[in-house]
């Protein structure tokens, strides 16, 4: 299954155009370097969330505008037939330099405007490798296991959690979300990034 999420990397970099910022710019106030700026917006690596997160920061805007669709002011409904069809799922890899591919994200609520949270349904693929890069950023997460058996590393520990599990934690330490050896899973989550 391939999912389509190269509007990311066209909406970073037309906010950043837009801002008049470069490269360059971006870097140096995200902490990322230049190389991993360039392979953002060129969707050869899509990152880990704490990357996206210095980003947005850099830009100035939350971390749901690069997958925002509209601005509903009020309520937003997300019907599971449309998520289900949805063709602007976003995959993360595990690492920078090896864009390994484990979590295929669903947003909940990318019309909702002025959000201080977001919300995911996350499907988890089986994976065998386990050296992962933990990533760190502002904020907490709120995760609860819908189906399968997932792992998340944090900080020096790591806690297996099986359907029906919930986990929340501050994401300032190193972490990493992660299926159980060979195992897939299903997860809401729900992301915290103070602005």
């Amino acid at each position: 299954m391939t999912h389509n999420h190269s509007f990311v990397g066209q909406k970073i970099k037309g906010l950043r155009e837009t801002k008049n910022l470069t490269v360059e710019e971006i870097a140096e106030r995200s902490g990322l370097s230049v190389e991993q700026i360039a392979a953002i917006e060129s969707d050869e690596n899509l990152p880990s969330l704490g990357p996206l997160i210095k980003v947005a920061r850099a830009l100035g805007v939350r971390l749901g505008t690069f997958m925002d669709d509209n601005d509903a002011l009020g309520p937003v409904v997300c019907r599971a037939a449309d998520r289900a069809s949805e063709e602007r799922s976003i995959s993360f890899s595990n690492g920078d330099v090896q864009a390994r591919r484990n979590m295929v994200y669903h947003s909940l609520a990318r019309q909702k405007a002025g959000r201080h949270m977001e919300p995911f349904v996350i499907d988890i693929e089986p994976n065998e490798e386990r050296d992962f890069q933990l990533s760190a950023h502002e904020g907490e997460e709120f995760i609860y296991v819908l189906e399968g058996e997932l792992e998340i590393a944090y900080g020096k520990e790591v806690y297996s959690l099986k359907a029906g599990d919930s986990i929340y934690y501050d994401s300032i330490v190193k972490h990493h979300v992660h299926g159980a050896a060979g195992k897939s899973g299903k997860i809401l989550a729900v992301v915290y990034i103070p602005f």
